[in-house]
């Protein structure tokens, strides 16, 4: 059962964190250090780092007690507040009890859970914290702890329990990806002189081809993974004058590409094909690959427990998570309470009942 203490920490904790703006674009200190007063008596590493527009970033893990232990992960970052016609850092409840706000449900509220849950803990469990940012963009937090946290490694860590909205199901496994750009340079005139170059007609031939590869990898079965809804890679194209007025011909045209693939899917053939066609095509293409794809037999230890703690069958989704990155310290799966359809859209919001029933599922698992 949840306390009635243990609701009203996760509902003030989750309405501060969403009155903190921390789109991607900015800084996320404020959320930070939110989050670090939460913690007291728990060990704090802080993790900062300049994006790459320079912006200030900081990740935490925070641990107590000794090694051995399962930790609890989450995001600081949201998405921009595209579409939104109210406050979207209210952190306005409704009579029904409903948080509102952007990264309500994506992930402050999820994190809020987390962090109560961790510190209701008796002192003698092991109880850790990875909390992450960028997770909307680079996921550069994520991989900055997993490869330079010094308390992580200490905490010996036997799984990892990424809180994103679930509707409290675990989830043994997701997609990760690799994102493409393609760019295109031409000569920029007044379009009416002749003496420009447009940077589309470049991008055009690789757009073909990349129509083609699209088409392929929805119909070859040799890309499905039936474990999987939908059963297809994902393979998002999306393109950019870079804001080049109608009349000007366009010194600069991109392309960027998200493939989204399984652990069953081979992303080799994939990456190959984008990347002979951009050459053919003369751009230049730049990639990142986001980690390896998180994906846990279903009779894992931590997927046992979790089915246990919840009465459900763990599944797959489609879209991705930090675990892409802290599946390189400890086995992880996803679990966490709110709703992944409302997360990036606007009015997100997630049910404080709902955050408060994640603090005894998430306490039990970290007792294990």
């Amino acid at each position: 059962m949840t306390s009635p203490t243990d609701a009203e920490a996760v509902a003030a904790l989750a309405a501060d964190l969403v009155r903190l703006d921390s789109r991607s674009s900015l800084s996320n200190l404020a959320v930070a250090e939110r989050i670090e007063a939460a913690l007291p008596g728990f060990e704090i590493e802080r993790l900062d780092y300049a994006d790459a527009s320079g912006v200030a970033k900081r990740a935490l893990v925070a641990h107590r007690g000794g090694p051995g232990g399962i930790a609890l992960s989450g995001h600081m970052d949201t998405v921009p507040d595209t579409g939104w016609t109210n406050d979207p850092w209210s952190g306005r409840v409704d009579a029904d009890g409903v948080l509102h706000g952007l990264g309500s449900a994506d992930m402050k509220g999820p994190v809020a859970a987390c962090v109560v849950a961790a510190r209701g803990l008796p002192a003698d469990v092991p109880a850790t914290l990875l909390i992450t940012t960028d997770e909307e963009t680079t996921k550069q937090g994520a991989a900055l702890i997993a490869e330079r946290s010094e308390l992580a490694r200490r905490a010996a860590l036997r799984g990892i329990v990424v809180a994103e909205p679930t509707r409290l199901a675990p989830i043994r496994g997701h997609r990760a990806n690799i994102n493409f750009e393609a760019v295109a340079t031409g000569v920029q005139a007044h379009s009416s002189t002749g003496r420009g170059t447009n940077a589309n007609l470049a991008l055009i031939p690789f757009l073909s081809a990349m129509r083609d590869l699209h088409e392929r990898l929805r119909t070859d079965p040799g890309f499905r993974d039936p474990t999987y809804d939908p059963p297809f890679p994902d393979f998002n194209i999306v393109l950019d004058n870079h804001g080049t007025a109608l009349n000007v011909t366009v010194p600069r045209a991109t392309c960027r590409i998200k493939f989204r693939y399984t652990r069953a899917q081979d992303p080799a053939p994939v990456q190959r094909a984008v990347e002979e066609a951009a050459s053919a095509a003369g751009l230049a293409l730049f990639l990142t690959e986001d980690g390896t794809p998180p994906e846990l037999p279903a009779d894992h230890p931590l997927v046992r427990a979790a089915e246990a703690a919840t009465g459900r069958t763990a599944g797959t989704v489609p879209f991705g998570t930090d675990a892409s990155r802290l599946n390189a310290i400890a086995p992880c799966l996803v679990l966490g309470p709110g709703d992944i359809g409302v997360a990036h859209a606007p009015d997100e919001h997630v049910s404080l009942a709902e955050l408060a029933a994640a603090v005894p599922l998430f306490r039990a698992l970290m007792r294990g």
